[in-house]
């Protein structure tokens, strides 16, 4: 599909055409042209008239499929612009949906996409309707046989059935995370811009592949895995990318797959730092803005200043330094060539809340080489010495594994102390 995208900004404001392309093109679309106009909006094309039938023209010479407006468009709007240029119009929310739904692989994302569409299509039913009784244009067929209380009821039937089917997907996330809980990790979110090096980073801590590309959007649903933090295990989950004006509707229906940053511990927020300065300070400030909108903006935030391998020792010294003017607690990091990862594994582990040292001494019988494994896989063991009748160990665990080790340290006849009681073995 050959596409032209196309922007009316105010004055003073800045260009967004080139995040449109990377949208278009991660849609599938193929950009053959652009158009841009500095104006306030028009109520019957968004851009001018002349620059609409400028427009018109454009679509007929490169024989363009569809156009793309980086605007939101009204249905009139979108409809007048159709019947002058003969192709499909939408506009910057609509292709954000398509990219959802060529990435979403699970039902819930399918469901979340279909939520915001109906919402979406619910505050323009009634003008869809008039429109399409006036004649068919690309983008408007279909409808005219509907009634709009008929349309209306159908679209409000259709998004109380996909939310409650949400909310029985959403109480399974919670007994997932309960359960998760149960097990004594703390939670670590990757947050980030879309196509900041998230999932590349999820890859090099935990060595779980998830898919990479360049194109936005590649991580529509969470996964999370164990990953250790010097010594500290923690489950850290892959969310969705974040978008500057992200919808307000993705982001309500994305809710339940947000709140896994939102009960998190610490958040990992990942920008690329390769980018212009004014680039990464925008988008640093748009992740912020939405951890702000979605009520995480008290958990403690460590940022990823991924791809330094593209920089030379001088720019990435000066970015590094602007950026921590924002967020103090930046690590400079390569994913892709695992480079400064220690550091930010340090960083990570400092915000890791309710760890505790033990020291304890456990019997030998048939359950102690069972324990020892759930000791090793469940915590940082700092030394381990082997007795004749048993074995001393010291480590580093969460308070709840510690409270669970200990009821089964004493059960076996051993002695376990930590460094919040004021004697040792």
């Amino acid at each position: 599909m050959r596409a032209i995208i196309v922007e009316r900004r105010s004055p003073n404001e800045r260009s967004h055409l080139e995040e449109l392309r990377s949208l278009a093109e991660a849609a599938g679309y193929k950009v053959v042209g652009r158009l841009e106009q500095v104006r306030e909006p028009d109520p019957k094309y968004q851009i001018g008239p002349g620059k609409a039938k400028e427009l018109a023209e454009l679509v007929s010479k490169l024989r363009a499929n569809v156009v793309i407006f980086d605007n939101e468009l009204k249905p009139v709007q979108a409809y007048n612009l159709a019947k002058l240029t003969g192709v499909e119009v939408i506009d910057r929310f609509q292709l954000i949906l398509q990219i959802f739904a060529l990435r979403a692989s699970t039902k819930e994302a399918k469901l979340q996409i279909q939520l915001a569409r109906l919402q979406y299509e619910l505050a323009r039913a009634k003008e869809k309707v008039r429109l399409a009784k006036m004649g068919e244009q690309p983008g408007f067929l279909g409808l005219g046989r509907y009634e709009v209380d008929d349309y209306y009821e159908l679209i409000r039937r259709q998004i109380a059935y996909i939310k409650k089917k949400l909310r029985k997907v959403s109480s399974y996330r919670k007994l997932h995370r309960r359960r998760r809980r149960a097990l004594g990790y703390p939670l670590v979110s990757l947050s980030g811009y879309t196509n900041a090096g998230k999932s590349t980073i999820f890859y090099a801590l935990t060595q779980e592949f998830v898919p990479i590309s360049p194109s936005l959007f590649t991580t529509l649903t969470t996964k999370t895995r164990i990953a250790d933090f010097n010594g500290r295990k923690a489950l850290l989950t892959d969310t969705v990318g974040f978008i500057d004006r992200l919808p307000v509707l993705l982001v309500e229906a994305f809710k339940s797959t947000l709140e896994e940053t939102v009960y998190s511990d610490v958040i990992l927020l990942v920008v690329d730092i390769s980018e212009p300065i004014g680039e990464v300070v925008r988008k640093l400030g748009c992740c912020l803005d939405v951890l702000r909108e979605i009520g995480a903006e008290k958990i403690p935030t460590v940022v990823a200043l991924n791809k330094i391998d593209l920089l030379d020792q001088y720019t990435l010294e000066e970015r590094v330094k602007q950026v921590r003017r924002i967020a103090k607690a930046s690590v400079p990091v390569s994913a892709l060539y695992e480079l400064n990862l220690e550091e930010l594994k340090a960083e990570i582990a400092k915000r890791l809340p309710g760890y505790v040292q033990a020291k304890l001494f456990l019997p030998w019988n048939s359950e102690t080489p069972a324990i020892l494994s759930m000791i090793h896989e469940r915590s940082h063991v700092i030394s381990v010495k082997y007795e004749g009748d048993g074995v001393e160990m010291e480590l580093e665990a969460t308070k709840p594994f510690v409270g669970q080790l200990t009821g089964w340290v004493k059960r076996l006849g051993g002695e376990i102390r930590t460094n919040e009681q004021k004697t040792d073995i």
